[in-house]
């Protein structure tokens, strides 16, 4: 999908003094993906085995909660490490602009050249770079190291997943929990249907159609649940 923005003076100045940044996009769609797929894997796994509606809930539930909280502490721990990481860089590329200033000079000159600048224009560029530490240090972050001009935010990242994951763990669920007839065979449905929406959903930020990213969605999905019964079938003594 095309994401269309405005181009007068104003819109361009504010869009690029405010970028958005990596945004909660991707944890939003890693927690309820994952969160659908492993509650749907316990349901499948457990009725698999012959169990009780109640034992598949509590499962289900204690699993919800305990590992989309582990999820979201696991993605607070690896984003500020990402935003640790950058600072340590930020701290490192200010040092040697006052220690080895000629050298990053030359650093400022390749990662611009590269950018299709040269002769007097590439000299002048360097120059008015290097005149303002923060710019200096911004450009060798992303042009040395391949790190974006946006941080991280670890609580908002940690929030979007656990959400995302509590919200599409708990509809492998609802059958169970509102005593629906055949309740399996509701919850597996429901489940595709998640499995597929959310692949469409993420196709809005790749160059697939929806339909294709969904149906992948749906069966990467389909297989993980379908392990999970085929295993807990064979404990099922009925």
């Amino acid at each position: 999908m095309s994401q269309s923005h405005g181009h007068s003076q104003k819109e361009i100045e504010n869009r690029i003094a405010n970028p958005p940044g990596r945004g909660l996009l991707r944890d939003v769609v890693y927690g309820g993906i994952d969160g659908s797929v492993t509650t749907f894997a316990i349901v499948a796994g457990v009725a698999g085995a012959g169990l009780s509606p109640f034992v598949i809930v509590a499962l289900g539930i204690a699993n919800v909660l305990a590992d989309g909280f582990s999820m979201a502490a696991g993605n607070f721990l690896g984003t500020k490490a990402e935003l640790d990481d950058a600072k340590r860089l930020r701290a490192v590329e200010k040092r040697h602009l006052l220690e080895h200033p000629r050298g990053e000079r030359r650093e400022i000159r390749e990662i611009l050249r590269l950018k299709g600048l040269d002769g007097a224009v590439l000299e002048a560029a360097t120059d008015a770079i290097l005149a303002k530490e923060e710019a200096a240090v911004q450009l060798m972050l992303e042009g040395e190291y391949g790190l974006a001009g946006v941080d991280p935010h670890p609580n908002r990242a940690a929030i979007a997943t656990f959400l995302a994951f509590l919200v599409a763990g708990l509809i492998p669920l609802l059958p169970f929990l509102f005593g629906v007839p055949e309740a399996f065979r509701v919850s597996a449905v429901l489940t595709c249907a998640t499995f597929f929406c959310i692949g469409a959903m993420k196709a809005k930020w790749s160059l697939d159609p929806w339909w294709r990213s969904g149906l992948e969605t749906l069966a990467i999905g389909g297989v993980a649940a379908a392990i999970a019964y085929g295993v807990g079938s064979l404990f099922n003594g009925g």
